[in-house]
């Protein structure tokens, strides 16, 4: 596998992952667009891997939180860390349970195609600038109860359409309900954390079952898309925290409409 491949993979995941216009999309169309095999597990590993940690590092102060608020918990004492960790936790259950339906059925690649991702890339513009020019900056992660939490979880069923995007849907229904732009988008970060790790761990079992490495990629390979994907995560997730705060998502809902008319132009 080339370095450049690698290095053009790395950068487009770690750029995507967490901005609202889909690192799924960005990802299944790279190797068409460079007309390259698919990456195979490995790789989808890797990045994944590197993104995982840079969201880490970023809010190393919420996830020390959210670790000691795991353990006042136990103890049977509820800290703003563990508010937090229960609030991300009744997120998940919907995508876990729709997301498990789908692999065990093996239904994941009946929807990676130019049209689905051109389409979703579209459709999910216009609610992402909506809720955000109109939805009230009133709650925060703070304040925000377990309704807002398990609302912005079923909205995240959304992002298992390639192109929808899982920070761009969360973050939609987090305007809409009225969280300010900036908790917006660090709720919507610390829901990746499980979602991520666990697409890790899928990706980390189909590696193991295909017995080696695919897709002619190594370990040094995977090293550098991880290395990459971390880099350029922490700094995309600085860039969007930044901008939201002062411009807010129209940047993003327009930057969906030009791809998706460029899919729509070019593969479909």
């Amino acid at each position: 596998m080339s370095l450049i491949y690698l290095v053009v993979l790395a950068l487009v995941q770690g750029i995507t992952e967490f901005l609202p216009i889909s690192s799924s999309a960005h990802l299944i169309l790279a190797p068409q667009v460079l007309g390259q095999a698919d990456q195979g597990p490995l790789i989808d590993v890797m990045a994944h891997a590197g993104s995982l940690l840079a969201v880490l590092v970023y809010f190393r102060s919420d996830i020390v939180s959210v670790a000691v608020g795991k353990l006042a918990l136990l103890q049977g004492r509820v800290t703003p860390g563990g508010r937090l960790a229960l609030l991300v936790a009744a997120s998940m259950p919907p995508i876990i349970i729709v997301a498990g339906a789908l692999v065990a059925f093996d239904l994941v690649d009946a929807l990676r195609s130019p049209r689905v991702i051109a389409i979703a890339t579209l459709a999910f513009a216009l609610p992402l600038w909506l809720a955000d020019r109109y939805g009230r900056q009133t709650i925060t992660i703070e304040t925000m109860n377990f309704k807002h939490a398990a609302l912005i979880g079923i909205a995240q069923l959304f992002a298992l359409i390639p192109g929808a995007s899982r920070s761009g849907v969360t973050m939609t229904a987090a305007r809409g309900l009225g969280l300010t732009r900036t908790d917006s988008a660090r709720f919507s970060m610390l829901m990746a954390i499980p979602v991520i790790a666990a697409f890790g761990l899928v990706s980390l079992i189909e590696l193991v079952r295909a017995d080696g490495m695919a897709a002619g990629a190594s370990l040094s390979d995977g090293l550098i898309v991880a290395g990459l994907s971390f880099v350029t995560a922490w700094a995309a997730i600085a860039v969007l925290m930044r901008l939201v705060e002062r411009i807010g998502f129209l940047p993003f809902a327009l930057y969906r409409v030009g791809l998706g008319l460029a899919l729509l132009v070019f593969f479909v």
